[in-house]
C-alpha cells in the first residue's frame, strides 16, 4: 500500500548534522575475519570501508553528536525544540525509547519523544511524522534523527551479511519555512507480505531472548539478498516517480538525488530505470556502509557541508528497508 502526500511548501530542513564512530573497519580487516576479499565485496556491494560504534557507545549517544551538530547549525537552542523523533532498529533499550535518552543528555526540556521502527526507512517515516506535526501547528520545532548500531546485530561470520553494515547517526531540525521552499511532497509504502525478507528474528515477543535464540544467532540480522535486491529497486523507483509527479516535476528538475546507501549495484539499477547519470546521486557508500536508518541523514548532512546543494536546488529522498518498507520526499531546499 502506498500513501502519497502533497503540501505547500510550508515546513523546511533548517539545520543539518551527522555522527561516524573513529573506528574503521575495512575490507582488508574483514578478510582476516571471514572467507572474504576486498575485490569480492567491492564488487558485490561497492564498498570499502564501515565504522564501528565503541563497546560502550549507545544508538543514543551517537544521536547526541549527530543532533548537537543540527542544533547549532540551525541556530537555535535545544529547549526551542518541541519534539524529538528517533528513527532505529538497534534503540539502546526495548523501553524507554531512544528519544528519551536524547532528551536528556541535549537538554531539551519542552520536548515530547518517541521513536519510529520501520528499518532503513526510519528516517524518512520520521521526517514526515515531524513535518505534519508542524503544519497542523501542534510544534514548531522538531528534532528528526537516525541512528544504529548495526554492529551489535550484524552476525560477524556470515560474509553476505557481515560486509553491508556499519555504525553511525544523522540528524535535522524541522522548521516553518519563512518562504515558499520546504518539503513539497512525500510518498510512503509498506508491504507485510514481505517482513521474511529482511529481519532480526529473536528478541521479540514471537522469539524471546533465550539460550536457543542465541545459538542460532536469531538476534542477528537475516537476509534474502536476491529478493531484497528485486523489491529495492522497485520500490524506491516507484517511490521517486510517483513522488515528483505528484509534485509536477521531472527527473531533470532534480539537482541530487540521496538514496538509502545500502548497495551500490541497488543504486546503479536504480539510476538506469530513472535515465539518470550517477552524478545525480550523492554517494558515501564507499567510505561508511550501509547505515539503516542513520543512511539517508548522514549523507543529506555531508552533502550540505560539502556545498553539494544549494538554496533552490530540488532534492529526492529514496529509502527501503525491512518489512518491506519504503518512502521518498521531494524537497526545494531552503528555509
Amino acid at each position: 500500500m502506498n500513501v502519497a502526500t502533497m503540501q505547500s511548501h510550508s515546513v523546511s530542513i533548517i539545520g543539518t548534522g551527522s555522527y561516524l564512530p573513529q573506528k574503521v573497519l575495512t575490507n582488508f580487516d574483514l578478510a582476516k575475519m571471514v572467507d572474504t576479499s576486498d575485490e569480492w565485496i567491492t564488487t558485490r556491494t561497492g564498498i570499502k570501508e564501515r565504522h564501528i560504534a565503541a563497546e560502550n557507545e549507545s544508538a543514543s549517544d551517537m544521536a547526541v553528536k549527530a543532533a548537537v551538530k543540527a542544533i547549532k547549525n540551525a541556530g537555535i537552542e535545544a529547549s526551542a525544540i518541541d519534539m524529538i523523533v528517533v528513527g532505529t532498529v538497534t534503540p539502546d533499550m526495548i523501553f524507554p525509547n531512544t528519544a528519551c535518552f536524547v532528551q536528556k543528555q541535549i537538554g531539551a526540556v519542552n520536548a515530547f519523544c518517541f521513536d519510529v521502527e520501520a528499518a532503513c526507512s526510519g528516517f524518512l517515516y520520521s521526517m514526515e511524522i515531524g513535518r505534519r506535526f508542524i503544519e497542523t501547528g501542534a510544534v514548531k520545532t522538531a528534532l528528526i534523527i537516525g541512528t544504529e548500531k548495526l554492529s551489535i546485530i550484524t552476525d560477524w561470520t556470515d560474509r553476505t551479511t557481515c560486509v553491508l553494515f556499519g555504525d553511525g547517526a544523522g540528524a535535522v531540525i524541522l522548521g516553518k519555512s519563512r518562504s515558499s521552499k520546504g518539503i513539497r511532497g512525500s510518498i510512503m509504502g509498506s508491504d507485510g507480505n514481505l517482513v521474511d525478507l529482511l529481519k532480526v528474528p529473536g528478541g521479540g515477543s514471537r522469539y524471546p531472548s533465550s539460550a536457543k535464540t542465541i545459538e542460532e544467532k536469531m538476534h542477528c540480522i537475516k537476509m534474502n539478498g536476491k529478493e531484497v535486491f528485486k523489491h529495492a529497486v522497485r520500490c524506491m523507483c516507484d517511490a521517486g516517480i510517483q513522488v515528483m509527479k505528484k509534485c509536477g516535476c521531472s527527473v531533470r528538475d532534480i539537482k541530487c538525488i540521496i538514496p538509502h546507501q545500502a548497495n551500490m549495484r541497488i543504486i546503479q539499477a536504480i539510476g538506469e530505470r530513472l535515465e539518470v547519470s550517477m552524478d545525480k546521486f550523492y554517494l558515501n557508500l564507499e567510505r561508511v556502509g550501509n547505515i539503516s536508518s542513520a543512511s539517508i541523514p548522514v549523507a543529506l548532512d555531508e552533502a550540505v557541508q560539502a556545498g553539494r546543494i544549494r538554496k533552490g536546488d530540488n532534492l529526492l529522498l529514496i529509502s527501503f528497508g525491512g518489512g518491506f518498507t519504503w518512502g521518498a520526499m521531494l524537497i526545494e531546499w531552503g528555509i
